[in-house]
């Protein structure tokens, strides 16, 4: 069974937002996607500065299985990227709440968040795939 927290926002695309304290958004795939996929050889964030767009394409997470495109959960700009998956993506594995986050956006609007799905609703859309 995957780690689900209730803390966070998910899109059905598989990612993950937190609000952070000062506001801005921290985005990851959640341990649902680090599974399916497996073994994470390769992250490619959004250069910061980067303006995302809420539903578009923001970067790309490939394992020895396949490449999926990861999507932005808010408009806005990317103002920090995890440089440490450069040289260890598999902290996509080990850890797809905490040390393996991708990026973090200072959010033109936070009520992009208002469409994403909450726990029991990520939950019901992972189970439907079973």
């Amino acid at each position: 069974m995957s780690e689900l927290r209730k803390e966070l926002k998910y899109l059905p695309s598989h990612e993950w937002a937190r609000v952070e304290e000062d506001g801005t958004v921290t985005v990851g795939i959640t341990d649902h996607a680090q599974e399916s996929l497996g073994d994470v050889v390769y992250v490619e964030t959004p250069d910061v500065g980067t303006s995302v767009t809420a539903g578009d394409e923001a970067g790309v997470v490939e394992s020895v299985k396949a490449a999926s495109d990861i999507y932005s959960p808010v408009s806005g700009e990317v103002i920090a990227v995890n440089e440490a998956l450069e040289d260890a993506p598999e902290t996509v594995n080990e850890s797809p709440y905490d040390d393996g986050w991708f990026f973090k956006v200072k959010p033109s609007d936070l009520t992009d968040l208002d469409d994403a799905l909450d726990v029991d609703g990520y939950k019901a859309t992972i189970d439907d795939e079973d």
